[in-house]
């Protein structure tokens, strides 16, 4: 089974805007008389921020008979099924707390924290579109696709 992630509005905007922000600034300093030092910070910056954002962002979600997969550009984030205790549907909240990583940015990654759940991983392009995974040695991850009831059925039919 697999389902594509899918981004929120808001992410959508917000890496639209970033962009065209972070393009515009470094053609404008590259085309002005800016001083040499700030096209090249503008460049690292845009390229550190292109590169995190293409080995973390998730593209998709995939269960085969013997890993859960978070499919991202370069890599995937790969779980094997015998390490997962439970999974249940479950967004996160407002008083979620982004601890590093990603807010939007391409969707939503990295660590976070929450009173009711804990400290745990996110992978997800819409809060309303998430999981809980929990694996037996503690770790936790949020993740996120199109049709997280599907997926978490699907998924608690292969760790039983």
């Amino acid at each position: 089974m697999r389902q594509r992630v899918e981004l929120s509005s808001f992410s959508v905007i917000m890496t639209t805007l970033g962009l065209v922000i972070l393009i515009g600034a470094l053609l404008f300093a590259i085309f002005s008389d800016a001083p040499v030092a700030g096209v090249i910070f503008l460049a690292v910056l845009l390229t550190f921020v292109g590169f995190a954002a293409l080995f973390y962002a998730p593209l998709s979600i995939s269960v085969d008979n013997r890993e859960l997969n978070v499919n991202r550009c370069w890599k995937a984030k790969t779980i094997p099924l015998s390490e997962i205790e439970s999974v249940k549907l479950c967004p996160p909240t407002m008083a979620e707390r982004r601890l590093c990583g990603s807010g939007g940015w391409f969707g939503y990654w990295g660590w976070f924290s929450e009173p009711s759940i804990g400290k745990y991983f996110a992978y997800y392009g819409k809060a309303s579109d998430c999981f809980l995974v929990r694996l037996k040695d503690g770790r936790q991850y949020i993740l996120g696709c199109e049709n997280p009831k599907d997926m978490v059925a699907y998924l608690s039919s292969k760790i039983r």
